[in-house]
């Protein structure tokens, strides 16, 4: 890498914008809500960020490069390393480049991922994580399996997806309006969601708790939150043996699957998803370089 650059990390509601320096420092950071649903014309809003990245070359992440995004940027099929998502990254303007992404193409579980193999990546090249499994809480949950340095395979569960749902337009939302708490109470989901397979029927159950006096709102919605990641660990954790799980992504939600984990009988490790996405992104352009 010869020169410093502006990574961005566009999701479908929110965008982080990162200065990194030649030798991946980062020089300035920014997130705002122009995510994808937010823009209209996406070539006004390159040549915004452009303007104000002052013509450094732009490397652009996550579902900008999806159907609903930009430009649709073929996947990379798994097992892939960094130097195959590299090959595929896609030059859609002078000086602008978008990550491809990786597919897994399970005739059963086929599955896709767009920017979370910039942070598996980053996570290598920092050394913070080895093969094995390695899970990135967010809106859609990735658990990815890595192997011999490679994104060999990975099953997403949209647990995020489906809470903000029941957030916004459900029976459950009223449930919903304060923050859940990471308790007893959260606890306790987390485990009904690990050992059994009732989710749609037990959220409603949690309704029915409320409604006859035997759950308060505010706990019904740490249960609530509990059955969704406890659904979310024991989906991800499937039959592999993983004593020690990685998390990538911000400190609040990674401390509750970390929780989950314990309860489920593992350790996790914390990784803060900033500090990797930015060392894949400069790892990418250092592969670009050479």
């Amino acid at each position: 890498m010869t020169q410093s650059f502006v990574a961005v990390d566009w999701g479908s509601t929110n965008r982080r914008i990162f200065h990194i320096a030649a030798d991946g420092r980062v020089i300035s950071r920014s997130n705002d809500d122009r995510g994808l649903r937010a823009i209209t014309d996406f070539p006004a809003e390159i040549d915004r960020l452009r303007s104000n990245a002052g013509a450094l070359p732009l490397l652009l992440a996550g579902t900008i490069g999806s159907n609903r995004g930009w430009v649709e940027v073929p996947y990379v099929p798994a097992p892939a390393r960094l130097a195959d998502v590299a090959v595929g990254v896609l030059q859609v303007a002078d000086g602008v480049a978008i990550v491809p992404g990786v597919s897994f193409a399970d005739p059963l579980r086929p599955d896709v991922m767009r920017g979370e193999e910039v942070q598996v990546l980053g996570a290598l090249a920092l050394g913070l994580i080895d093969d094995g499994l390695v899970c990135l809480p967010g809106t859609h949950s990735k658990w990815v399996a890595v192997n011999d340095g490679a994104i060999a395979s990975f099953r997403t569960v949209m647990t995020g997806d489906i809470f903000a749902a029941l957030q916004s337009a459900s029976v459950l939302a009223d449930l919903l309006v304060d923050v859940p708490a990471c308790d007893g109470v959260f606890a306790l989901g987390v485990d009904h969601g690990l050992e059994t397979n009732d989710l749609t029927a037990e959220l409603f159950t949690t309704r029915a708790r409320v409604l006859t006096a035997g759950m308060t709102r505010a706990d019904a919605a740490s249960r609530i939150s509990g059955l969704l990641i406890g659904a979310d660990v024991r989906i991800g954790l499937g039959h592999r043996r993983a004593d020690v799980v990685p998390l990538i992504g911000t400190s609040g939600l990674c401390e509750r699957f970390a929780l989950a984990l314990q309860r489920a009988g593992r350790e996790a490790m914390i990784i803060d998803g900033d500090t990797v996405f930015v060392a894949g992104a400069s790892a990418i352009m250092k592969e670009l370089a050479t």
